[in-house]
């Protein structure tokens, strides 16, 4: 299993320790403030009160051996680039560093972060897509290309086979999902019955994925 390590438990840390503890994966806590490790100590599997910018404190917790590390220190740009770099020279397989401004999503990039993100821009632009369809349900950018959606399924799709539907050669998209009320369908096939009530997941090229979303 997996083993994650998340430093910094603000708003962003916090929830993603939160969300990864739920999903059941072993998760270290890491933050400077003590109060914030206690409010976290009962929620993760482990929680650790250190300073993640000296290279000792993350030796003596074995960082390099966690999976992946998860860069969410706030205002500190200088900290977040520090941890990124040590962590990476550390051997750490998979760092994935929060930034604030492009210019730092510049330079994580440059010092080794294998992902960066971008809470408060991902947020709004789930929050404009919901404002603009109101089908849409989630709405999240896979790279600058992709992107992958839970919608409603329009009228024009509602008792048509997937098969009847030719998604993929009308709009290059593909169902990798469809949800049924407490029932999840993986990789639905052509015959699959699209209901009223369920549940679309589809992933493709962003230009395809507003055509589909466009076309009434």
């Amino acid at each position: 299993m997996k083993e994650f390590a998340v430093i910094g438990l603000g708003r962003f840390g916090s929830s993603v320790a939160h969300a990864l503890t739920q999903m059941g994966k072993s998760v270290l806590a890491i933050d400077l403030n003590e109060a914030k490790v206690q409010a976290m100590s009962d929620v993760v599997t482990h929680a650790v009160q250190a300073d993640a910018a000296d290279p000792e404190n993350l030796k003596e917790i074995g960082i390099r051996n966690f999976d992946v590390v998860v860069v969410s220190i706030g205002d500190d740009l200088e900290a977040s680039i520090l941890v990124t770099m040590l962590l990476k020279e550390m051997g750490v397989k998979h760092v994935i560093a929060k930034a604030g401004s492009e210019v730092h999503s510049k330079v994580l990039q440059k010092v080794g972060a294998d992902r960066v993100v971008f809470p408060e821009w991902d947020m709004g632009t789930r929050v404009a897509h919901n404002l603009v369809a109101s089908n849409i349900l989630d709405y999240i950018e896979l790279s600058q290309d992709y992107t992958i959606v839970e919608l409603k399924p329009p009228r024009r799709m509602v008792n048509k086979s997937l098969g009847d539907l030719h998604l993929r050669a009308r709009h290059g998209i593909n169902v990798v999902a469809l949800r049924r009320n407490e029932e999840l369908i993986v990789s639905p096939g052509a015959d699959d019955v699209i209901g009223p009530e369920d549940v679309l997941v589809v992933v493709g090229r962003n230009e395809y994925m507003r055509s589909f979303q466009e076309e009434e």
